[in-house]
């Protein structure tokens, strides 16, 4: 049906008449809510919050701290962390987005004097937003690098230099010259023609071609942050490509994302499952799997706080919350829709990814480690490491290592595009959320009263403070960062949270009364926060005011709904 409508940002001088169609592309007529729109299909709206949550941080981190942190004893500490902080943290943010239909900074209309919490989750995406399209980029380069008929990085070639190997390399060693023994240098006997003692060698380890490959060919690295070298004009266009393929896919919104991730949610699944079934042909493989998950495991790191620390940190970065691509997702679903049986799924499915990643990561160093006579310990890396050199290396000693090179870093590319799709309260609250999913018994809320309001504050508090006192200057390839480097980090750190108390001040300041009565009133909802619809509202919300008017600035009232329960 049509209807008069003047855009909000522009100073209208007559009425225009638009259809609802032009208003807003991705809303169908359907859609209980006309304004912002709805999922399509509630499994749009789950694989979303699966590729959401299930980024590169599941196959790239966790099987390397779960290693590193005493095998299947981390997953103890793992599984106490996602109930005490990650579950409830993430149901939280579902239910904020899913009642109120709103975004990430308007949602802290429920609690004005934390509006720069908002800004602060964009600020936060933002920077992750750039972070992960640049792995995007190197994803995208690796696949096509890998449709040769022998993948570059399997050798070493007019790119390396005399490191390059896949064994050991020779340094010195003795030679017998008139009768005398003298350790000389091996490039030395090499130029003379001379030959080494037996036994004498010494040896240094030598770099991997797919170490070599990544610093020289595919970053061609320079020797530090100072020298920022040349562009590399592949990488640009890769990067360029990446921008493309996320803009593309989110044109419509959530109309055209919640379609995209029908293929990049679930294809991660399809490669992790492959590669978990050739990795376990290989020799090694059951070396790998033990050094992950099995004889391995020990138990006495649970003594050891920075087990705890680590577990934590991996649930907030696997989960993604705090960053308000959660509320961002949430805020599209219909009012009644069971965000709790969601948050649930989501949790899970995201965990037992991460523990499933682990065995076809680790099947797969197992062999490697097999065929390079080292111990799996030697082998194993995180992070960049792992994806762009350690997994490679062992993708290149595969029969058919381009095919397999293809898959995995497709799946890379997937992760990496289903996180960014999205990223671009109390008793009160608790009320709001049986509004959406019904009434339920006091026990059932225990649990819940006593995550939000007390074990995880003081779990994140306490995590905040170790990661302050344990804080080391961050390095890459061992080589420390300058101090303008760390200066900047922490400046970047600065602007995102600084909002926080900036917007605190506004807000008080805006509000009438003594500095007491001024923060009390900043602490109750606006007179705007409510359920989207008028439907929805009934008579706990029937005063509310219009939602679509900005009127955050104004002083929350004291009466009525605003009144402690």
């Amino acid at each position: 049906m049509d209807k008069l409508k003047c855009p909000s940002f522009f100073k209208c001088r007559g009425k225009e008449k638009v259809t609802a169609s032009s208003e807003n592309f991705h809303v169908d007529e359907n859609d209980e809510n006309q304004d912002r729109g709805n999922w399509s299909k509630k499994s749009d709206y789950l694989l979303s919050m699966v590729g959401y949550a299930v980024g590169l941080g599941n196959v790239w981190r966790f099987p390397y701290l779960t290693y590193n942190n005493g095998g299947g004893a981390f997953l103890i500490p793992y599984a106490i962390m996602l109930a005490l902080a990650g579950l409830p943290l993430f149901f939280l943010e579902c239910s904020l987005g899913q009642f109120a239909s709103l975004g990430p900074v308007s949602v802290w209309r429920i609690l004005p004097l934390f509006q720069g919490v908002g800004i602060t989750m964009v600020l936060i995406s933002i920077f992750v937003t750039i972070y992960y399209n640049v792995i995007i980029a190197y994803s995208l380069y690796y696949m096509f690098a890998s449709f040769q008929s022998e993948l570059p990085w399997k050798n070493c070639s007019y790119w390396a230099d005399k490191n390059c190997s896949r064994s050991p390399i020779v340094t010195h060693c003795n030679v017998n010259i008139t009768k005398e023994i003298i350790q000389v240098n091996k490039s030395w006997i090499d130029t003379n023609n001379l030959t080494c003692i037996n036994g004498s060698e010494i040896y240094q380890p030598g770099q991997l071609p797919s170490e070599q490959y990544w610093n020289k060919v595919a970053l061609q690295r320079s020797s530090g942050m100072d020298e920022t070298g040349e562009i590399v004009w592949y990488l640009a266009l890769c990067l360029l490509l990446a921008w493309l393929i996320v803009g593309a896919a989110l044109f419509k919104g959530i109309k055209s994302s919640g379609k995209v991730v029908y293929f990049t949610a679930i294809f991660p699944y399809v490669v992790l499952l492959i590669l978990l079934i050739r990795g376990a042909t290989l020799e090694g493989a059951s070396k790998g799997i033990s050094y992950y998950i099995g004889a391995q495991s020990n138990f006495t790191k649970l003594r050891e706080a920075e087990v705890w620390k680590d577990a934590a940190t991996q649930i907030f970065y696997s989960l993604s919350v705090a960053w308000g691509g959660l509320v961002a997702l949430s805020s599209y679903n219909k009012f009644n829709n069971n965000c709790f049986s969601d948050a649930i799924v989501v949790c899970l499915t995201n965990c037992l990814t991460s523990v499933f990643a682990g065995f076809a990561i680790f099947s797969i160093l197992g062999h490697m480690a097999h065929i390079s006579g080292k111990e799996v310990s030697q082998v194993v890396k995180s992070g960049f490491d792992l994806a762009f050199i350690a997994y490679p290396e062992a993708l290149a000693q595969l029969p058919g290592g381009p095919f397999w090179s293809i898959l995995f870093f497709f799946m890379l590319l997937t992760l990496g595009l289903d996180s960014q799709f999205a990223s671009i309260g109390g008793n009160r609250f608790i009320a709001d959320i049986e509004m959406m999913i019904g009434a339920k018994r006091c026990i059932f809320w225990l649990w819940w009263r006593a995550c939000w309001f007390v074990i995880t504050p003081i779990l994140l508090i306490a995590i905040l403070i170790w990661s302050l006192v344990k804080f080391q200057r961050p390095d890459y390839a061992k080589i420390p960062y300058p101090d303008w480097g760390v200066a900047l980090g922490w400046c970047m750190i600065i602007f995102c949270i600084i909002w926080i108390p900036i917007m605190a001040v506004i807000k008080i300041i805006q509000a009438k009364g003594n500095i007491f009565q001024r923060i009390v009133s900043c602490c109750r909802p606006a007179s705007n926060w409510g359920p989207y619809l008028e439907r929805h509202r009934g008579e706990r919300y029937k005063d509310m005011v219009d939602p679509k008017k900005e009127t955050d600035h104004e002083i929350p009232t004291v009466s009525g709904r605003g009144k402690p329960e």
